[in-house]
């Protein structure tokens, strides 16, 4: 008996939440195709996985889904040969909003024991079905269930209504047809009868469906001759053509001996738009509670867009579900010192939100993130102790972006440490690890040395590293401005403190304890014999400095400027205003060399003339020194400039 047709209110407050569907759920218009098609693959996959024990329920026909349009009736369809629904089936998932069959069919196997080989089904949450009216003003859906003779159909408006009748359908499946409504640019609504508009939906978030999925399309054609010439009075004609409009070539999904070198770099251009191949490629599937595959790449040269700010760039990290395109930036998987990375991400069973637009914060996706990492410094790892010459490419372009994940990922902050690459001062144009500058420290050297500052030359030109040299001790030269921020963060490696060699006071140490003491003695005995000069420079540099003190860092140079041991630096100064902080400036200490003769000859000038003034604008005239040798600016250049004036010409005077 024929059932009537009939008519349905939605079970769940139907017109507001369909209202928050259309209007709120879903950022983008084209997500409605996305969904429909993956409701078609997810059709799919029920079919082949039920016909494994019941054979009746095979298709003859290759399991496949078609799009097709009628742009005098301005109406789209998707169609399927999956397994359908029943009468009874439209009711429990199509008229319940949020009632999945996809999540009720998982649930059904995995109660069922030993039960292992269970499809993969993309549907999560029986919504995306209705963002279909965010783009239609009346939704048709024709279904039949696979082993049964008749179909359904359902109907809704999207009003809080739907209807039940009757319907014809030659072979099992759904058909879902949209009935569209009017083009509308300011709402984001497009044209979704056109042919390049839907190669473009599906080639963005289906191109890796594992079915295929076709659509018919016009085509002009003319007969042509064996060299591909027009045939002499030849009449172009207009044919139609089913076209394949996915590439169902998700490469991280098959192994890696089936996969060209050559479509490797042609998938990475395809996700990065880089002309250039990658420098490094990472795959590997990833198995255990949560299951996952990735295919990574290194640019071989930095984007153009890695150090501006982070709402002005793309991460490049792909994520799927299933074969289905989630999001292109998927920010939540990769901390943000790895934003150079590209590839894809495909997950089994990674958790989405109600929209799929966005990670839902949890344990799961903390799991593949830390995994994802694992895996990409462990290949850098390799590619460093296999490939030197590629790991110096990777540091030359990604160094400084690597060198943040010091401070922003703890948990990985010694792995990064082995990785990190740094100049010294007799290290040239090579850049060593830290594992290779600890195995060559001399005897007696008990710490990693490090100066920063705004480039390699100025560092090298730094008075700070002359009692160094004459030690042999060699010095890390940091002058990236992220050095500034990770060494405040690393007290040690392999046991070995870091020190700031223009931080505190310097005791290179000695030999014996005899020297030691021989050291300290003498110290004492300088600092009494220039206690008066350090205080009247004090007075005149007060403004400027904290301290004066006899240094132990110099041999060569009659002053330079040093900080307390948890000063903030000029440098770190200088970004954090950049960056619109209020930040003091921190006053340094003069540090003066006992053994320079200007010094000597400034203290016997004293002892002879006390006054206040007179020693002031040689004080300023060494602050200014100091700063300029440090690649600083003095805070009067033209009273530094009248001062070099006057002791010129004292100089020729007394000549």
């Amino acid at each position: 008996m024929t059932a009537a047709s009939e008519t349905f209110e939605f079970r769940t407050e139907a017109k507001q939440v369909l209202d928050l569907m259309i209007h709120s759920v879903y950022s983008n218009k084209d997500i409605f195709l996305r969904e429909l098609i993956s409701n078609s693959s997810d059709a799919l996959d029920k079919r082949r996985f039920e016909a494994v024990k019941n054979p009746d329920l095979a298709s003859a026909a290759p399991p496949e889904i078609w799009i097709a349009v009628d742009k005098e009736k301005s109406a789209l369809s998707v169609a399927d040969n999956g397994i359908g629904m029943s009468r009874d089936e439209v009711k429990e998932f199509i008229g319940t909003i949020a009632k999945s069959g996809a999540q009720e069919f998982l649930k059904l196997l995995r109660a069922q024991k030993g039960q292992t080989d269970i499809p993969e089904l993309i549907g999560q949450f029986g919504v995306g079905f209705y963002s279909t009216f965010m783009v239609a003003d009346r939704v048709e859906l024709v279904t039949r269930r696979a082993g049964e003779a008749t179909a359904t159909r359902w109907e809704s408006a999207g009003d809080g209504q739907y209807t039940i009748s009757d319907a014809e359908r030659d072979e099992a499946g759904t058909t879902v047809t949209l009935h569209l409504k009017s083009p509308d640019e300011e709402d984001g609504l497009k044209d979704y009868t056109q042919e390049y508009e839907i190669r473009a939906i599906v080639k963005r978030y289906s191109d890796f469906v594992a079915y295929p999925i076709r659509m018919n399309v016009e085509r002009t054609e003319i007969d042509r001759d064996e060299e591909g010439k027009p045939l002499p009075d030849a009449q172009e004609r207009k044919v139609v053509k089913a076209e394949q409009l996915n590439s169902m070539k998700a490469l991280w999904l098959r192994d890696k001996e089936e996969v060209s070198e050559e479509e490797y770099n042609e998938f990475y251009k395809h996700i990065s738009h880089d002309w250039n191949n990658p420098l490094l490629r990472i795959q590997a599937k990833m198995e255990g509670t949560l299951e996952y595959r990735l295919l990574l790449y290194i640019p071989e040269k930095a984007p153009f867009d890695m150090m501006m700010p982070q709402d002005m760039r793309k991460h490049g990290l792909h994520l799927y579900i299933k074969r289905v395109f989630i999001m292109d930036d998927c920010t939540e998987l990769l901390p943000d010192y790895l934003r150079f990375v590209r590839g894809v991400v495909d997950s089994e069973d990674l958790p989405l939100n109600i929209s799929r637009e966005m990670l839902q914060e949890n344990r799961q996706v903390q799991r593949m993130s830390k995994g994802l990492v694992g895996k990409i410094l462990a290949a850098l790892k390799e590619m460093s102790e296999k490939e030197p010459e590629k790991y110096k490419t990777f540091w030359q372009e990604f160094g400084r972006t690597l060198k943040e994940g010091v401070f922003q990922d703890p948990e990985n902050k010694d792995a990064i440490l082995e990785l990190m690459r740094v100049n010294t001062t007799t290290s040239g144009d090579d850049a060593v690890s830290l594992a290779a500058y600890v195995e060559r420290m001399p005897a007696g050297q008990d710490a990693i040395y490090y100066i920063t500052g705004e480039s390699q030359a100025r560092l090298l030109a730094s008075p700070h590293l002359e009692a160094f040299r004459d030690r042999g001790y060699e010095v890390l030269l940091l002058s990236d401005p992220v050095d500034e921020v990770w060494t405040q963060y690393v007290s040690e490696y392999k046991e070995k403190p870091l020190k700031a060699i223009g931080k505190g006071e310097v005791d290179l140490g000695a030999s014996s304890e005899t020297e030691k003491e021989q050291a300290e003695k003498e110290r004492a005995e300088q600092s009494k014999e220039y206690a008066a000069l350090l205080d009247a420079f004090k007075s005149a540099l007060d403004e400027y400095v904290k301290e004066v003190r006899l240094s132990g860092r110099l041999t060569e140079s009659p002053a330079c400027l040093v900080l307390d041991e948890h000063d903030v630096s000029p440098q770190l100064e200088k970004m954090l205003r950049m960056m619109g902080q209020d930040v003091p400036t921190t006053k340094r200490i003069l540090e003066l060399n006992p053994k320079h003769p200007l010094i000597e000859k400034l203290k016997t000038l004293h002892e002879k003339d006390s006054a206040a003034d007179m020693l002031k604008p040689y004080a300023e005239l060494l602050y200014g020194q100091a700063l300029l040798a440090e690649g600083g600016q003095t805070p009067d250049p033209a009273a530094l400039s009248k001062h070099l004036a006057g002791v010129m010409l004292k100089a020729l005077e007394n000549g």
